[in-house]
């Protein structure tokens, strides 16, 4: 979530990929705790965000132990997690039985195994600051491919939001960074590893409009886009 994850939690990085959570429970665990038990909460408000109609085609990229991908599944999605670590796939996959229309693949952010223009909605909480800083823009370029005209995405990352977790979210930003190779960090302001509106002229250079930010409580900074 924040790249300071308990290290027992996370597998050695690779330079492609990223940073890789292998233990879904601990990750859980971890989040519960950071958010100080408003998790659910907040899935339920970023789900708002995201707007996924009826049968809507949804990817949720990064998408760990898939708990918001099976909240935006329950709301009538048609929801494809990916993740880059087969534990967490598997995982979700098991806790996922009980919803025909969501499933999960393993792949990455910058290569999704997926076609173009074949997602309506494409989500990713939690999920930029584990991307190698190299690969990110491929990353938001990989979202673009796989909306349809007229699709929406939702980008969201840890953000300082009140003073209470403030200092915590400063701390993990530094973690994240050297983890993924990040130099957002270097003059300073250890908060841009991780602020998501650091995104906002990539986005717009990939071909997205309308994009627009957006601070929620706990601690989690919003961008929505739309594909022309």
């Amino acid at each position: 979530m924040t790249g300071n994850e308990p290290k027992s939690a996370i597998a050695p990085q690779d330079d492609d990929i990223g940073v890789l959570l292998t233990q879904p429970r601990r990750y859980r665990a971890f989040k519960a705790a950071f958010l100080l038990g408003r998790g659910g909460r907040l899935n339920v408000r970023l789900a708002e965000l995201a707007r996924p109609a009826s049968g809507a085609r949804v990817v949720d990229i990064g998408c760990g132990p898939g708990d918001f991908a099976r909240m935006l599944a329950r709301r009538g999605g048609q929801v494809t997690g990916v993740d880059p670590s087969p534990q967490m796939i598997d995982y979700a996959t098991a806790r996922s039985r009980d919803l025909t229309h969501c499933r999960f693949e393993l792949g990455t952010a910058q290569s999704l195994p997926l076609p173009d223009a074949s997602a309506d909605l494409v989500t990713s909480t939690f999920a930029m600051h584990h991307i190698p800083a190299a690969h990110r823009s491929d990353a938001v370029a990989q979202m673009f491919r796989v909306l349809r005209p007229g699709g929406r995405l939702l980008l969201a990352d840890t953000h300082p939001t009140g003073p209470v977790l403030s200092t915590a979210v400063r701390v993990m930003a530094r973690f994240a960074a050297h983890r993924t190779h990040d130099t957002a960090h270097d003059n300073g302001d250890h908060l841009a590893s991780i602020d998501i509106r650091r995104y906002r002229d990539v986005l717009r250079a990939s071909g997205f409009e309308d994009v627009q930010f957006v601070a929620v409580r706990p601690a989690t900074g919003v961008l929505l886009a739309t594909k022309p």
